[in-house]
């Protein structure tokens, strides 16, 4: 270590390790974007998360074709993007709109299977990547009102069955439209916007936010519009409508919500409104002729475990069907709806309204909370029955049930230095996935994984251990997931240490927030590779169990900032403190642990 090194490290220890005064700006959470104007407001957005379970639908004039064009099965890619997967040229695909006559398309039975399902919220397709309109625009004539048999607005008439039957209605909106692409669109879903698309696109989309009635949200999706552009959109939405809510694939970090990829769950810890989407079968959305629909009892299973990982995690689940040609829902997707729903209906507590519980994971499968209701989805049953719950303490049971299943009993909660255990007794006729609803006084107190300090006292965070948080939905499909906190536990009792942090790839006058216990200090970078030292200590009021340690950007900061270097570990060793030998001599000694 060089001298200029030696003395920054000395600087940093000397520095007291104190509770920062923190304001309402500070927090280790990113702040929304768009700041100002106006949008979503907590209510909103609270109403939003508790729904759980909704309704994808994928429906225009790609599901005509069900997936084949000239006699061909077009395999590559999904079906609603037929056009320019086969590819088919605009004129041959554009002259389909003279034959769409839906007839079957019946909103309020959809609306009605929606509800036989547990879903709580519907999102149809307005308008996908061929341009073609679902609602009746004055922007061009290529709608369904405008250019076909049917004449007939099918976005107002599913918004009016959803506002008769008060369920919350949404509209998918493509940003990208293969009329300004001569109908080709890059494999990468990159897709450019150009301004005049960009004006296009906001006059639609006022259309639809001024003639539908309340939108529950706006499912923005493909293309790679600019910042000012994804901030335009969203903008557009949230001045008519202030309480519907933007899906992030509007890009940009402009969305009110982050959306996972394709039929994926995020895996990680999420701090943002969430959503998950889910087709019925993994290769398409749209209608699919040639689809082999089989197992139903797997498939309604498959869904169930789906909506549990995801709502057990915090987020949404939508669940997508694509209707045929004539309108029609394709019998064996209404048959999986009915069969979730059956289900969901004697187990619904444990879904709607719940959080995700604070276990990292549960060796029997998932769990969430309620206001005063730890549930417990029974994935693979223990053979002795035994439901081990990892680092509960502190808390007071009562006696639990299993929803929906008068003969499995629960005993009595048992808590430990370990954490809780509960036996249940005959779970194996509680059918697929039994819950079991254990009430709890006060709140839930669970300890959290803390990594031990080695037998010198040290602790060692490596990147690998941490919890992480990440920024989706960023600047396009092409731009990955992004780092922007890191969280440990780690077992270290009273008195002072020094945190080290480890990196690498560190810019120019790079900085970061190292938050302990909720506390924040900005910790200094030195370019390139290398390490930055602090002295801290814990604080017990704030996080009892263990100290958290957490690194950020510097707070305030926004939807997208990253962590500014790749962190490798943090290192917590005791500050050796000074005491008087016998004859007078100061020497150094680590505190205990």
């Amino acid at each position: 270590m060089n001298i200029i090194a030696r003395a920054a490290l000395a600087l940093a220890l000397l520095l007291p390790a104190v509770a920062f005064a923190t304001s309402a700006t500070i927090t280790d959470q990113p702040l929304p974007l768009p700041q100002g104007g106006p949008r979503p407001d907590a209510a909103t957005v609270h109403a939003w998360q508790a729904r759980k379970f909704g309704l994808f639908i994928h429906f225009g004039l790609y599901s005509m074709l069900g997936g084949v064009w000239d006699g061909r099965r077009i395999t590559n890619g999904y079906s609603e993007q037929i056009q320019s997967h086969a590819p088919v040229p605009i004129d041959q695909y554009e002259a389909l709109a003279k034959r769409f006559d839906p007839v079957k398309f019946d909103p309020d039975a959809i609306v009605a299977l929606a509800k036989a399902a547990g879903m709580k919220f519907i999102v149809l397709t307005a308008k996908h990547h061929d341009g073609f309109a679902m609602f009746h625009t004055a922007q061009n004539r290529y709608n369904v009102v405008d250019a076909t048999p049917y004449r007939r607005d099918v976005v107002k008439e599913l918004a009016d069955a959803c506002a008769r039957a008060r369920m919350p209605f949404g509209v998918y909106y493509s940003t990208i439209d293969w009329h300004w692409m001569h109908g080709q669109y890059r494999d990468d879903n990159d897709n450019p916007i150009t301004p005049a698309q960009a004006d296009f696109n906001v006059a639609q989309i006022r259309e639809l936010m001024s003639h539908y009635g309340a939108i529950s949200e706006v499912w923005f999706d493909m293309g790679k519009p600019t910042p000012a552009q994804s901030a335009r959109f969203a903008r557009t939405v949230h001045e008519l409508q202030p309480k519907t809510m933007v899906s992030g694939r509007v890009w940009n970090h402009q969305g009110d919500f982050s959306v996972m990829g394709d039929n994926s769950e995020p895996g990680v810890g999420m701090e943002e409104p969430w959503q998950s989407p889910a087709s019925m079968f993994p290769d398409t959305w749209g209608y699919r002729s040639w689809e082999q629909r089989n197992d139903l009892p797997g498939k309604i299973r498959e869904n169930i475990a789906r909506l549990v990982r995801v709502v057990s995690a915090g987020g949404n689940y939508i669940l997508n069907i694509g209707p045929e040609g004539d309108g029609s829902v394709v019998p064996y997707e209404a048959d999986v709806l009915r069969g979730i729903g059956a289900w969901l209906k004697p187990r619904s507590a444990a879904i709607y309204g719940t959080r995700a519980a604070p276990f990292a994971k549960l060796n029997f499968g998932y769990a969430t909370l309620g206001a005063h209701t730890l549930y417990l989805f029974v994935e693979k049953p223990p053979a002795d029955g035994v439901l081990h719950l990892p680092g509960v303490v502190g808390t007071r049971f009562g006696r639990g049930r299993v929803l929906a299943d008068a003969r499995a009993s629960v005993g009595s909660v048992a808590v430990d230095a370990s954490g809780a255990a509960v036996k249940v007794e005959n779970l194996a006729g509680a059918g697929y996935m039994p819950v079991v609803a254990i009430p709890f006084e006060g709140k839930l107190h669970v300890r959290p994984d803390a990594v031990a300090p080695d037998a010198d006292g040290h602790v060692h965070l490596a990147a690998a251990q941490a919890e992480h948080f990440l920024n989706y939905n960023g600047y396009g499909y092409n731009d990955p997931p992004t780092v922007y906190k890191l969280r440990w536990h780690a077992q270290v009792g009273a008195g002072d240490d020094t945190l080290t942090v480890h990196y690498r790839g560190a810019q120019a006058r790079a900085k970061l927030d190292v938050w302990v216990d909720g506390h924040p200090r900005t910790l200094a970078l030195p370019a390139g590779d290398g390490t930055a030292h602090l002295r801290v200590s814990r604080d017990p009021r704030v996080f009892p169990y263990a100290m958290q340690v957490e690194l950020t950007p510097v707070t305030p900061f926004r939807k997208g900032d990253r962590l500014p270097a790749t962190i490798e570990s943090v290192e917590l060793a005791p500050l050796m403190n000074p005491v008087t030998s016998p004859h007078g001599e100061g020497r150094s000694m680590p505190h205990a642990r």
